[in-house]
């Protein structure tokens, strides 16, 4: 039978490299946005040079759409890629109207 204190050990051994994946997950999530950023900032800029208004809803909606088929083909929580991706689409507003 196996020590109960082995058992603790390799859990948290399990538990330990678990929290790394998500370290180097969220790492991979942060570079992501900072690229998102950057694009968001020269689709600003084109946006400008073409005289196109910044804000663009029916965009932004099928965005939300395309991200919320992508979340159900992953079987990831679809109301909570929604909340996510609003609120990354809120960061490239406000990015496209500062936008250099």
């Amino acid at each position: 039978m196996n020590n109960p204190a082995d058992v603790t050990g390799d859990s948290n051994e399990d538990l330990m490299r678990l929290r790394k994946e998500i370290e180097r997950v969220d790492r991979a999530l942060v570079e992501l946005i900072a690229e998102r950023a950057t694009l968001g900032r020269a689709v600003g800029s084109a946006k400008r040079r073409a005289a196109i208004a910044p804000l663009d809803p029916s965009r932004e909606a099928a965005v939300i759409r395309r991200v919320t088929e992508l979340a159900r083909d992953v079987g990831a929580p679809e109301e909570d890629v929604r909340y996510i991706f609003w609120h990354l689409i809120g960061m490239s507003r406000r990015i496209q109207l500062g936008a250099d």
